[in-house]
């Protein structure tokens, strides 16, 4: 099973990694390597996370960095609908659920 980004998800996804590579050289790096591995596990097992807005938005937590993948679980492919700060902004994303 593969992602898609929603465009703004992946604008954030970017964003971030570019944030924290201005901070300390190579955590950039480290963010998609703990964004890839856990966007693995939601591929193996995408109805294993929480349910953050019913019926199907779920949301996995990255470990190391404070942002979560908020994600929806398609035939073939899983949605990533933001890459959300968990402290900031809370549910500001839920707009873009109604997108298909």
């Amino acid at each position: 099973m593969t992602y898609k980004f929603h465009p703004a998800a992946e604008a954030e996804f970017l964003e971030s990694v570019g944030y924290y590579e201005s901070k300390v050289k190579g955590l950039g790096g480290v963010l998609i390597q703990e964004f890839e591995t856990l966007a693995e596990r939601i591929s193996d097992s995408p109805k294993a996370w929480q349910i953050e807005l019913p019926p199907d938005i779920r949301r996995a937590v990255l470990h190391r960095f404070s942002i979560s993948i908020i994600y929806r679980f398609k035939s073939d492919f899983f949605e990533v609908l933001a890459v959300a700060h968990n402290r900031r902004r809370p549910a500001y994303w839920v707009n873009r659920t109604h997108s298909q």
